[in-house]
């Protein structure tokens, strides 16, 4: 009798669990995606969108490099905005003309390319790989969409363990640049508001300045002083942002005090500079009615508190004083002793200097007081 043919088990065991594993790969990889789409939409500030959207990009295909180009329409151009790997910075340098490589290519058409031969594709830019001594194996490349419009092209280079890009890459990867598109049009809406705000901000502040004929560009002055030296000290970005809205408005308060002491050109007698004082917490009370705006309170309204107590308007000292409002103070004080009024001029740069270190430790905060110079001496202030 002959051999009847056995159907081959073992073949498809392994065909199922094959399956299995890249069912089990593709559930990873979507709920990998679902993250870093939280991930890049957890952020409104734009540049940090851009870093976490390349480094989503590189996790999410598994690659060696990834860059996000943003399209200059003025120059009808495609520039490196963030491009993480070893030659990050020769990279950022390089410029492309919309239409030239593959990034081009996508950025003029719209539409994604996978590049698994780049040496044998007339669109491959090769400028790229000889000015960063880098070898382009494939290339996966997508536009970045908002409102219907390409702003720019995610890209991803070099699948790691030597495999080519395939569709479920494209998938995936266009999937994660509808949420970069996303979170970049929300970081840009939000930056734009934030823009006029500052804007609006400054523009009352000059209103409130103008009623001081002895003190013009004095908020512009303390704003720019604050950010020099704020560089040299321990600040979070979202401080730095309170500190720029705190400089610009510490004197708000001011809209509260009657001309005939603001304006007058002798100096005060003591009933009035006890008018005067109360600047700081009026400004705080108005600012209070603005729930958004509660972390600049503190720069605003201890502005004027000193390091030894004898400050206003609590005799805060020392640790108790906020961070923000030591650094408009050191500022203030700087910009008033530099500045000429009625009954006196202004003192050179260099002994307002020596008296901030006179005052450090006592009146103003020792730390404060050395960023201060250090910024003067690079040239900042």
């Amino acid at each position: 009798m002959a051999n009847k043919k056995q159907p081959n088990k073992n073949g498809n065991l392994n065909e199922w669990v094959n399956k299995l594993k890249r069912i089990e790969e593709n559930a990873e990889r979507l709920s990998l995606l679902s993250r870093l789409g939280q991930i890049l939409n957890s952020t409104l500030d734009h540049q940090e969108v851009r870093r976490r959207a390349m480094e989503a990009a590189i996790q999410l295909m598994k690659a060696e490099v990834g860059s996000l180009l943003l399209i200059d329409e003025e120059k009808n151009q495609l520039y490196f905005e963030v491009a993480l790997g070893d030659r990050e910075e020769a990279i950022k340098k390089i410029i492309l003309n919309i239409g030239e490589g593959i990034a081009g290519t996508v950025a003029k058409n719209g539409e994604a390319l996978i590049i698994n031969a780049p040496e044998k594709d007339p669109r491959f830019y090769r400028g790229v790989d000889e000015k960063t001594e880098f070898k382009t194996r494939n290339i996966i490349c997508v536009p970045v969409i908002v409102k219907e419009k390409t702003v720019g092209v995610l890209e991803a280079i070099n699948k790691n363990g030597g495999e080519d890009f395939n569709e479920e890459d494209l998938s995936l990867f266009t999937s994660l640049a509808d949420q970069v598109a996303i979170a970049l049009d929300s970081a840009r809406v939000y930056q734009e508001l934030e823009e006029m705000f500052f804007q609006t901000a400054e523009s009352l502040a000059d209103a409130i300045e103008k009623r001081d004929p002895y003190t013009g560009g004095h908020t512009q002055r303390v704003t720019t002083y604050s950010l020099a030296m704020a560089k040299y000290l321990p600040l979070k970005p979202a401080e730095m942002k309170w500190l720029k809205i705190s400089a610009v408005l510490h004197d708000i308060g001011k809209i509260g005090i009657d001309d005939r002491i603001l304006r007058k050109p002798e100096r005060l007698n003591p009933e009035e500079f006890n008018t005067i004082k109360r600047h700081a917490t009026m400004g705080a009370e108005i600012i209070d009615h603005i729930k958004q705006l509660k972390n600049i309170i503190p720069g605003i309204k201890y502005h004027h508190e000193q390091i030894d107590g004898t400050g206003y308007p609590e005799g805060l000292k020392g640790e108790r004083i906020p961070i923000i409002a030591k650094i408009v103070a050191v500022a203030d004080t700087f910009d008033a002793m530099t500045t000429d009024r009625p009954y006196r001029t202004g003192l050179s740069k260099e002994v307002a200097i020596d008296e901030l270190r006179k005052c450090s430790g006592t009146q103003l905060d020792q730390n404060v007081v050395e960023a201060f110079v250090r910024a003067y001496e690079k040239g900042e202030i």
